[in-house]
Parts: structure tokens; sequence; C-alpha cells
């Protein structure tokens, strides 16, 4: 009898729990799945900030900086996930970027992973751009794995990797299949891979085949999409119009790592 009390207590209590554990951060598994300040923590990676150690209101961390114009970075404590995360807030179109120098990843490829929540995308000007993570080093060339456009054919923000400034100019090759959803945690990943100038994409950790470009598979010109010998990989949020709907824009960001190898969600 006392065995049978006891069951039924602790499947009570892990019903409890479950219901009460956010459901928002998508359905990527793995051990950090949930946040709780703890991605860092036995990691050997490149570059990995989760926010854990940083008191609420920091502005700057280890081994990364900011790149702000119209905009800034605040580390703010998750009411309910009891971590905290990075808010990411711009006015018009600015910019705030947490920025990462320094790096010398091995082949010149690398491994990115973010857990992200937009609180809402642009809605005009028409084609209104907007980049979330953007890699440069030496050579020529803006490289973007994470960004995308809103699209007026479709009325809606669509993701899209892109590049500008290099040998095939400036372009965003978004896809229909792969809208951009707001007011939802989800945890993005990306690759960047030398052989080939190769990006691929996976959101909540299910593969986005058709956002991958490479060196002629790619959204430029005639020209080879080349990448630069990277070095710094910003992180944050930039729209690149100006007076867009809405006027200001918040994104929360968490679990943020680079690494040769792919580290997950």
């Amino acid at each position: 009898m006392r065995r049978t009390r006891l069951s039924a207590t602790l499947t009570a209590l892990l019903a409890a729990t479950t219901a009460a554990a956010p459901a928002s951060w998508g359905s990527a598994p793995g051990p950090d799945h949930r946040g709780g300040d703890r991605t860092c923590a036995h990691r050997d990676l490149l570059f990995c900030e989760d926010f854990g150690t940083l008191p609420p209101g920091a502005t700057r961390g280890r081994g990364w900086t900011t790149d702000t114009a119209d905009g800034t970075l605040t580390v703010e404590r998750h009411a309910t996930r009891h971590s905290k995360h990075l808010r990411v807030r711009t006015e018009g179109n600015g910019k705030a970027f947490l920025q990462v120098d320094g790096l010398t990843p091995p082949g010149n490829s690398f491994w990115g992973r973010v857990r992200l929540r937009v609180d809402a995308f642009p809605t005009a000007p028409d084609w209104a751009h907007w980049t979330m993570v953007e890699a440069t080093g030496e050579g020529p060339g803006y490289v973007r794995p994470l960004g995308g456009q809103y699209v007026p054919g479709v009325g809606k923000n669509l993701w899209g990797v892109g590049s500008d400034g290099g040998p095939t100019g400036d372009w965003t090759a978004w896809r229909e299949s792969a809208p951009a959803t707001a007011g939802v945690w989800q945890c993005v990943e990306w690759r960047m891979d030398a052989t080939d100038n190769r990006i691929s994409v996976w959101i909540d950790g299910r593969p986005k085949p058709e956002l991958t470009v490479s060196t002629r598979d790619h959204g430029g010109a005639d020209a080879d999409f080349v990448f630069p010998r990277f070095d710094t990989v910003k992180i944050g949020w930039q729209l690149y119009q100006g007076d867009p709907s809405p006027s200001s824009y918040d994104v929360r960001m968490d679990d943020i790592a680079l690494d040769d190898r792919r580290i997950g969600c």
C-alpha cells in the first residue's frame, strides 16, 4: 500500500513538473534543451556564452564585445526559466551585435548555435532585410548565415542565407518553405564549410536543406561565392531599411556557441 501511494505521488509530481515546463523552446532534444545556464559549464568550445555568470544588466562578457548603433544589449533574468539571456533591442534600422573577435577556426570552417526569440519581424517597407549572424575576416565579403527578408509577394518574413561586399555582391537567398516565426523560442544552428564555401542551416534540430548555399549554388551573380578567412562573428540584430514597421525590435538570445564540431541543440 505504501509503495502504491508513493508511486502515485511521484507520478503526480512528474506530471506537474512537465506541465509547468516551458514548451516554447521547440522540439530539439538534448541536455540544454530548456536553457538553464549550463551550456558552457563543461564544454571546451571555440566560443560559448550562456549568460549564467553575468549579472542582470551586464552589457558585455568574457570573450565578446559589442557593436551597436541605435541599439542596446542587456543581460536579463528570465522569470519562468530561472536563467538569464541576452536582450537585443534596436530602434528603426539600428543594429546591436554581440561581437566575437580573434577566431581561428580550423580549416576556416565552423559550426554555430544560438537559441533565439524575435518579438516581431518587419512588415514594412517591402523587402525589409534583417541579419542575425554575420561573419567577416581577411578578404572581402560579409557572410550572413542567418538572416532574412520581408517578402511582399507572400506577405511573410522568410529565412535566407546572404552575403554582401564579396565577389558575388549583395544577395539573400530566402525560401518560401522557411518562414520566420515571431514570438517563439527556437534553436538555430549553422555550418560554414570552407571546402566548397557551403552554408547549411538547422532549425530546432531539423535540417533546412533549401537554405543551403555553396560556391556555385547561391543567390548572387555569376561569380563564385567565396568565404573570407574568418576571424569575427557577430550575433544579434540589424535592419537595413529606414522607417520600418514596427519602429523598434526586441530579440532574446541564449546559449550562443561556436566550434569546429556540431554543438547540437
